[in-house]
């Protein structure tokens, strides 16, 4: 089985995909609004790719967290809030926020199960901080780690109840970021110290099956390579300070923060610790390529793989998630109340 999660060029398989595909044995898939615009279109689709792997348990993911981040859009699909509406009522009563994203996760997830999506790369444990960079703004759940914590563990929670599989991301940590990683490489120069509170939300979730690293340099760590490509950061952040054994996806290759051919980034992040290379813009050249250098993936990877496979709820037939949105809707309405 090929260690990497590939794109789909639209929506549906291509003759010359297919035949990839099942050769190739790709750890699994990723979804863009490119690949979505029906749910018999989506389902279909999925349906495909698990017939060329004779299984039900894939990983079919897609980023689907609400607010800008959503491939599945109105209006054939609901509008979803952002985190920062959860952080925002967290400030006035936190039970409440919890219980509100927990259940808006959940109704989200249900719509990804209808549509065949088993992982969803949500939600993002980052800490929020005065400089943070747009590119994650209103998408994080606060600036205190206890609360980023406590709502993350929510969203995890919520969509575990329709068998969706959240993700712990950005690890370790997004939040001192002040320019975005899709244009351009950053780099954080806080200390070792300092960064204890970006690796807390993680470490108090660090059981979870699934997480990403981030495409960022942590100069107290390592000061050559982002996180991604770092054996160091990796090794004594990811699996030491924070303690996750999960499957380690690396951040979208493609992006900009990283330099050299995809092929040879996707072989850095392997050989840095990651066990999984997210690569998302289906092309087919650089698929071949890494399909062909890394036809296999070592057992471990294997072995966490498979918890992730284990996390994995049924597909439904049909959805009902009016009674959960009405449930988020009233929660959230407290902080117009409050105003």
């Amino acid at each position: 089985m090929t260690p990497a999660i590939f794109g789909i060029s639209g929506l549906a398989l291509t003759a010359d995909e297919r035949a990839f595909f099942k050769d190739a044995d790709p750890a699994g898939y990723i979804l863009f609004a490119r690949n979505c615009e029906s749910r018999e279109q989506m389902r279909a689709l999925t349906d495909d790719l698990r017939a060329i792997h004779g299984r039900d348990r894939l990983i079919v993911s897609i980023d689907q967290e609400g607010g800008r981040v959503a491939r599945m859009k109105p209006p054939v699909w609901p509008k979803y809030p952002a985190g920062e509406a959860f952080a925002k009522l967290y400030e006035i009563a936190p039970a409440s926020a919890i219980e509100a994203a927990r259940v808006n996760a959940e109704a989200m997830a249900r719509e990804l199960a209808l549509v065949g999506v088993s992982v969803d790369y949500h939600a993002p444990f980052d800490v929020r901080r005065p400089e943070t960079d747009d590119v994650i703004g209103d998408r994080a759940l606060g600036s205190e780690p206890m609360q980023v914590a406590a709502l993350g563990r929510a969203v995890l929670d919520g969509m575990a109840r329709a068998g969706v599989v959240g993700c712990l991301k950005h690890m370790p940590g997004h939040g001192r970021a002040t320019s975005d990683s899709h244009k351009e490489l950053p780099v954080v120069d806080a200390s070792d110290a300092e960064l204890e509170t970006d690796i807390e939300p993680f470490r108090s979730l660090s059981s979870h099956p699934l997480g990403m690293s981030a495409h960022i340099v942590f100069t107290a760590w390592d000061a050559e390579h982002p996180a991604t490509l770092s054996e160091t950061v990796i090794r004594d952040v990811v699996r030491g300070k924070i303690g996750f054994d999960g499957l380690l996806l690396s951040d979208d290759i493609d992006m900009e923060a990283l330099d050299g051919t995809i092929p040879d980034r996707g072989a850095a992040a392997l050989a840095a610790g990651c066990d999984i290379i997210l690569n998302c813009w289906a092309k087919m050249d650089d698929q071949q390529t890494i399909a062909n250098r890394f036809p296999t993936m070592s057992e471990e990877t294997a072995a966490r793989l498979d918890r992730v496979h284990a996390a994995m709820g049924d597909f439904p037939d049909a959805i009902e998630t009016a009674e959960l949105l009405a449930k988020r809707d009233a929660l959230l309405a407290i902080v117009e109340a409050a105003a």
